[in-house]
């Protein structure tokens, strides 16, 4: 097992994350916190806004069907990336949407991605 130091908190208390080939494992630490964390499967989570709930909609805009709320202090993994709706919140305004999931779209302007811009590919 490799232990790559890399530091989360998970909603109350500061966690490691060990990875393995396999699985990721989590153990009780005391260190600073990472805005980011790569798991195993190479995929990077980004934190939402502290302090907000954020809706996921079907597409790019908040005209497009709401399909869930992702509770406070909710960490997402940015599949895809695309324009659409301009939206302004704690990060600025932006028209970037980031794909979650299939069908499941939140605007990068309450997700701390670190960049203005793209950080993944565009959606096709």
């Amino acid at each position: 097992m490799h232990n790559f130091g890399k530091k989360f908190n998970g909603g109350g208390a500061d966690m490691a994350i060990e990875e393995t080939a396999d699985t990721v494992a989590t153990t009780d630490a005391t260190d600073t916190v990472a805005d980011t964390v790569e798991t195993t499967a190479g995929a990077i989570t980004y934190p939402v806004a502290p302090g907000y709930q954020l809706n996921v909609r079907s597409g790019p805009g908040t005209n497009h069907r709401l399909v869930k709320v992702l509770p406070y202090n909710s960490r997402v993994p940015i599949r895809c990336q695309r324009h659409g709706q301009k939206v302004s919140g704690p990060y600025g305004t932006s028209d970037i949407w980031d794909n979650i999931a299939p069908g499941q779209y939140v605007s990068d302007a309450y997700v701390k991605t670190g960049s203005d811009g793209f950080v993944t590919v565009p959606c096709g």
